[in-house]
């Protein structure tokens, strides 16, 4: 399983933001690199501003589900509401943030 960074609180990637009992996922930042459980995780945690994963890079992992360890792609992860691996649930509300982490989602 990848490291997670930032402010986790368990072994599932809740951190001190998000820790509900569907918040397990974990998302990979194109600018460092380095998995947190959300965006205010990277920002506490780096001195660099937040880069939305690239709408070109959607097919390589970059979402980890907390539950059990294993990457999904941005094309799945979008694709689903549960990990395609263990099954476990993830939060809905994550849809309302997708801005935040993934090129083409920004807010107008």
């Amino acid at each position: 399983m990848p490291e997670v960074l930032g402010a986790v609180v368990d072994d599932e990637t809740r951190c001190v933001h998000w820790n509900g009992p569907t918040d397990v996922v974990a998302l990979q930042f194109a600018c460092c690199g380095a998995y947190y459980p959300c965006f205010a995780c990277h920002a506490e945690a780096v001195d660099h501003p937040a880069q939305l994963w690239p709408r070109a890079r959607f097919g390589e992992p970059a979402v980890m589900c907390g539950v059990c360890g294993r990457e999904l792609t941005v094309h799945e992860y979008l694709a689903t509401s549960a990990c395609i691996f263990c099954e476990a649930p993830f939060n809905p509300g994550c849809a309302l943030h997708l801005d935040r982490y993934f090129e083409g989602f920004e807010r107008s």
